[in-house]
């Protein structure tokens, strides 16, 4: 059965990146850290097509067991997408204590190691599959200030990218990364609002992304039509 993991369902692109293109798939695997109204509403859509994984990915033994609840089913995902990542706050680094760069990298690029060494075996040996990761304009652009662990580990993302595109280009997998500007949702909600005003006036079109503008590019990078798409890092304006 062709199945798809999302890490980080219940986040507003999450969500929405699921209700588009859950035809596609016979099984969905969605990783929440809290229930939320976005996961119920999927609940209510697609029934049992879904099946919700619950684990705080600061945890490696979380992290594993959910791991192990997929291999238990024999529902090893064809495709991937990783959404995790710490909220975004503003703070000098000389105030930034490490355990923030250290939480950070935890959700982000720990999990991610932990989950594709565990699931990139049975996809080297169907000789399929794909890999998004969410990244940011910050790996494409001057990097905002005051946000150095957010940067350092979406730069260590794109590593991941880079690495894992070379080594499995001739194994049928695809891995790229997805580098939206500040998209509107509850993940900036740290952020001071005259900040996400004064960015917004940065940008081409002098305000910040929407969901449903950043959901098409995951969609078409996990379609047939993107198999000869790896190792990218494609940006999205706002």
């Amino acid at each position: 059965m062709k199945t798809l993991l999302v890490i980080g369902a219940s986040s507003e692109v999450g969500s929405a990146l699921i209700a588009r293109v859950a035809e596609r798939y016979e099984v969905i695997w969605a990783h929440y850290r809290q229930w939320n109204d976005h996961l119920e509403a999927l609940k209510g859509q697609f029934g049992d097509k879904i099946r919700f994984l619950q684990a705080d990915l600061s945890s490696v033994p979380d992290t594993e067991r959910m791991i192990s609840d997929i291999k238990a089913a024999d529902l090893v995902p064809d495709h991937i997408v990783h959404l995790t990542a710490d909220k975004v706050f503003m703070q000098k680094f000389t105030k930034t204590k490490w355990e923030s760069f250290d939480r950070a990298w935890t959700l982000s690029a720990r999990s991610a190691v932990l989950l594709l060494q565990a699931f990139l075996p049975k996809m080297q040996k169907r000789k399929s599959g794909k890999i998004l990761f969410m990244l940011s304009s910050a790996t494409m652009d001057t990097p905002p200030r005051c946000q150095a662990a957010y940067v350092t580990v979406k730069y260590a993302m794109l590593g991941l990218v880079k690495s894992l595109a070379a080594e499995y280009v001739d194994k049928g997998i695809t891995v790229n990364g997805v580098s939206p500007d500040m998209i509107q949702t509850k993940f900036i909600s740290e952020f001071p609002d005259l900040m996400v005003e004064q960015y917004a006036s940065t940008r081409p079109r002098k305000r910040l992304l929407s969901v449903e503008e950043v959901v098409p590019t995951f969609a078409f990078l996990l379609s047939e039509e993107a198999d000869g798409i790896t190792g990218e890092n494609i940006g999205i304006r706002a």
